[in-house]
């Protein structure tokens, strides 16, 4: 069976955000055991740009997933490569800020391993398909 390349390409990215929001609700597990999770030095209030980015984060996936469903001009494919790129060092630097961490949640840095690789496998793809 030979998948397409935008179905592969739309896949990858749904991995991609459910992993996201499973690394967000892992964070949030803790709550459940009555600990702790906020930010240390916290001010109490959330800055209102921080919704914004984190919508815009997860925003922009779900556009390139229905664009790469309608569309697969050649321009849009080069557009689509560049934003697998930025996603990808995106999760780098994501997880390699995890690290930093103190205690390290080896459950996070493992989930951040799988988008990272995820991301990879997308980037590979989203090459072939722009060419």
């Amino acid at each position: 069976m030979d998948v397409s390349m935008q179905v592969q390409i739309i896949a990858l990215w749904a991995v991609f955000l459910f992993g996201m929001v499973f690394h967000s609700q892992l964070a949030m597990m803790p709550m459940l055991y009555g600990e702790e999770v906020a930010m240390p030095n916290s001010t109490g209030k959330m800055p209102v740009s921080h919704p914004w980015l984190m919508l815009g984060f997860y925003a922009i996936p779900m556009v390139a997933i229905a664009a790469t469903a309608i569309t697969a001009t050649q321009p849009y494919r080069i557009i689509h490569f560049g934003l697998t790129i930025a996603y990808t060092l995106m999760n780098f630097t994501h997880a390699a800020a995890d690290l930093a961490v103190k205690p390290i949640e080896w459950y996070q840095i493992a989930l951040m391993v799988v988008v990272f690789i995820n991301g990879i496998l997308l980037n590979f793809v989203a090459f072939q398909w722009m060419q």
